[in-house]
């Protein structure tokens, strides 16, 4: 049996009671969840999922609604940086992070004002008073905001958490903490408990059932989740968690080759097979000259020369059996 988005479900997978501040800012999230939520296609539960475990990991499980300020040696550094359009002294105090996704610098407050007036024409100008980004219902809209704009449902629809934390985080800061809240909310939302690992990853005909969550059981995760929403309501970009998909192929790709490479010991072999066929013939040649020379010019001359000639055949068909023997070698140790 699935569950539904409540504050109960939420304290589960905190995995203890919320204070009274925590139950105000997670209710006041599920509140923009239930008008907008569906809107901005944020009510699969692959995505919810995906979307609460960055919010529960950035807001301390709800109990933060603004940065706590040092300021820290991070927090001056938001000083002058012109990505966040932090451009006159004092931006980096006035435009710290706020909301349960931490809306952080001056550009993003003017952004999420010009969003915030498409939703009601008389929302605040959170640039000229940041402060009011933590009144409702923009505190729960800020985070909406800020996944809807930067499209993090594509990530979400692959189950893929490192790039949606890539992207909220500008790293992998806390991500073990955002793995945790995604393992629990995903265990609460497919109706286990929360030490029920071991049940599910079985249920998933997983080979570790040992509780123990790694990228095969959060692939069997996204895979469960996904199957909450009808077929036709899924994204075309829909795809089992990036683990599954990567199977390892041999791709044989031909070398084009402009001409074959002898070893230098099949090199060596040719010579060595070369210099005795010159010697072979080099017997043929003296034995021809000597006979020449010990007969005279006259029809002996006719007697040598037919001498000559059968030295010459009988070489030549060394020579062939040499030869033909070298060539069978050399195309053994090329092939080789």
């Amino acid at each position: 049996m699935t569950a539904t988005l409540s504050l109960a479900l939420l304290e589960r997978a905190y995995g203890r009671a919320f204070t009274s501040a925590q139950r105000t800012n997670a209710q006041s999230v599920i509140d923009a969840l239930t008008t907008y939520g569906d809107r901005f296609g944020l009510l699969q539960p692959h995505r919810l999922v995906q979307y609460l475990a960055q919010l529960m990991h950035e807001s301390g499980g709800f109990a933060y609604d603004r940065e706590l300020w040092g300021p820290t040696k991070a927090q001056k550094g938001y000083e002058g940086r012109k990505d966040l359009g932090n451009i006159h002294k004092g931006d980096g105090s006035k435009y710290r992070g706020r909301g349960p996704i931490q809306v952080t610098g001056r550009a993003n407050y003017r952004e999420f004002s010009k969003w915030a007036k498409t939703i009601d024409p008389g929302a605040p100008n959170f640039e000229t008073a940041p402060d009011k980004i933590n009144s409702d219902p923009w505190e729960a809209l800020s985070p909406i905001w800020y996944w809807s704009t930067r499209d993090l449902n594509r990530y979400a629809d692959r189950g893929d958490i490192e790039n949606v934390t890539r992207t909220i985080n500008g790293g992998l800061n806390g991500y073990a903490d955002r793995l945790r809240y995604y393992d629990r909310l995903a265990l609460a939302f497919l109706g286990y408990g929360m030490n029920d690992m071991p049940k599910f990853q079985k249920a998933a005909g997983l080979k570790d059932t040992s509780g123990t969550s790694g990228p095969l059981t959060r692939a069997a995760l996204h895979s469960a989740l996904l199957k909450l929403t009808a077929p036709q309501r899924l994204s075309a970009d829909v795809a089992t968690a990036p683990v599954v998909e990567e199977v390892a192929v041999e791709v044989k790709v031909p070398v084009q080759v402009d001409k074959p490479v002898v070893p230098v010991a099949v090199d060596k072999q040719v010579k060595s097979k070369a210099d005795r066929m010159g010697w072979l013939a080099g017997i043929g040649g003296t034995i021809g000259t000597s006979l020449t020379g010990l007969l005279g010019a006259n029809w002996q001359t006719v007697l040598a020369f037919g001498g000559v000639a059968l030295a010459a055949l009988i070489i030549v068909i060394l020579l062939r059996h040499q030869l033909v023997a070298a060539v069978k070698d050399i195309r053994g140790e090329v092939e080789a």
